[in-house]
């Protein structure tokens, strides 16, 4: 099936989207562009006319506060991105309120962390405060609190905020906005052969051959940030559409079932529940579990529950409940899980049988050192 095919039935389904503006997109060299932020207020008006809700994930309050502060200042520096932030975020939500308001639309503005995700409560504070601003016809405009984050509790990049709140709010589609139509063969600045892939039916496989820039002049993540957060949704079952947000038509074709535009990627195969999607993607890893051989296939094609005698190597001064990423003898990750005893323990317990844990420990929670239940794979096998 065609691209424009597969819009079609997605988005007979379409009844909350969230909306991803990068600061590539969004700032120049003076700051945040008014015209684009524009363009934006009057798609989130158009597709809420249309009966949808809409969540705007954004960027450029660091570009935006840098400008002010004078970027001669320090400007790699923690401290310094936290003072832009807090400067350039009223600047940034003063144009979002104002072109929304233009067109008859409350604007509301909320500021996260990697903790607000990751905590229970938290998170279910921050759905809680979404679902009533969409109940009253607001617009969620939602960004990394960058003024208090450090980096222990930053998303990196608001690529992967976008994803996590579009699981968060159980969106139908995520539409990320980049300096790119799409996802690309090749750099087109050294290939002539370049071409834009319209269609991505599995984010999950590995994709050769693609644009996977690093980070731009403004913003903290390129391409391959954009296919990562990509992933992460598609396997809640959200499709993505990666379109321009340079291009003035960009964002409005790539909401038009009746275009092509951009590059469209379906919802995974085998997707995750929320728990598990939670423990894979919202939680930071607090260390480090390398298995063997055998303990890495029996997680990986069996489905079974990690016991102590397949570890290798612990990493990491964790605690029981926290969530571990774990690794093969290659050093290569492929899973997450909530462990039952802490690193100490588990360094004791490594290697050894399930009938051990009680007289080597003195204790015994469980058998497992991490149950299947709470553990998750990191790609379909």
């Amino acid at each position: 099936m065609s691209q424009l095919a597969y819009k079609a039935q997605i988005f007979r389904g379409v009844r909350r989207l969230v909306l991803k503006v990068g600061s590539g997109v969004l700032a120049d060299d003076y700051g945040p562009r008014r015209e684009v932020v524009g363009r934006i207020a009057a798609e989130v008006a158009l597709q809420m006319r249309q009966g949808r809700n809409v969540i705007v994930v954004t960027s450029g309050a660091v570009a935006a506060g840098k400008i002010r502060l004078g970027t001669a200042r320090n400007s790699g520096a923690v401290v310094f991105r936290q003072a832009a932030a807090a400067v350039g975020q009223i600047e940034l939500m003063r144009i979002y309120s104002e072109e929304l308001s233009a067109r008859g639309l409350l604007a509301a503005q909320l500021l996260l962390t990697h903790e607000d995700l990751a905590d229970r409560r938290r998170r279910e504070n921050a759905l809680r405060t979404i679902e009533t601003l969409l109940k009253h016809g607001a617009v969620p405009i939602v960004n990394e609190n960058d003024t208090v984050a450090v980096e222990e509790i930053r998303f990196g990049d608001n690529d992967r905020l976008s994803a996590l709140v579009a699981v968060l709010v159980q969106a139908d589609l995520l539409v990320i906005l980049s300096d790119v139509d799409g996802v690309l063969t090749g750099d087109p600045r050294r290939r002539s052969d370049a071409r834009r892939i319209p269609l991505i039916p599995d984010a999950q496989a590995e994709i050769k051959g693609v644009v996977t820039d690093g980070v731009g002049p403004k913003g903290t993540g390129g391409m391959a940030s954009k296919l990562k957060a990509a992933q992460e949704a598609t396997r809640a079952g959200t499709p993505v559409i990666i379109a321009s947000g340079l291009d003035p038509r960009g964002l409005s074709d790539a909401l038009d079932p009746l275009k092509e535009t951009g590059t469209l990627i379906l919802p995974a195969r085998r997707q995750l529940n929320r728990r598990k999607h939670w423990i894979a993607y919202a939680l930071k890893p607090a260390g480090v579990l390398t298995l063997d051989r055998g303990a890495t296939e029996a997680l990986k094609r069996n489905g079974k529950s990690l016991l102590p005698s397949g570890i290798k190597e612990v990493s990491g001064d964790f605690q029981s409940g926290d969530c571990v990423a774990l690794v093969d003898e290659q050093g290569d990750e492929f899973g997450r899980g909530l462990v039952n005893y802490p690193a100490a323990d588990i360094i004791k317990l490594k290697g050894r049988r399930t009938a051990d844990i009680a007289r080597v420990l003195g204790y015994k929670i469980a058998d497992e050192i991490i149950h299947r239940d709470n553990l998750v794979l990191l790609k379909d096998v």
